[in-house]
């Protein structure tokens, strides 16, 4: 699996990712993707949402969002096309950190069918 530039950059838009970066700790990432996880059919309720925000020290649902979309895309991938464990970081684009794609790739690991 290479990755894709265009099609990368597209799907990423302004490279959202990194807000991950932001939070306090490793903890509250797994806790946003567990939420997305959990909440999959239905969408994050308010308090996931205040819970996310504050983790990432973002101002508003709008900053929230892109980032949000892109964790769900990522989850979906990962499980939906039984994304390789090693082919994971392939998945992010280039502007994301290395220890960033090494912590993501270790969560979404968790999604993924046995």
């Amino acid at each position: 699996m290479e990755r894709e530039p265009g099609a990368t950059a597209a799907l990423w838009g302004h490279a959202h990712l990194p807000l991950l970066a932001c939070a306090g700790s490793k903890e509250s990432v797994e806790y946003i993707l567990q939420a997305l996880w959990r909440t999959r059919r239905t969408g994050l309720d308010a308090a996931d949402r205040t819970v996310a925000r504050d983790a990432l020290q973002l101002a508003s649902d709008a900053e929230l969002d892109p980032l949000l979309v892109c964790l769900r895309i990522l989850i979906r991938r990962c499980v939906n096309e039984n994304v390789a464990k090693d082919d994971i970081p392939k998945l992010f684009p280039e502007e994301v950190p290395p220890e960033l794609q090494k912590l993501l790739t270790l969560l979404l690991q968790k999604f993924q069918p046995e």
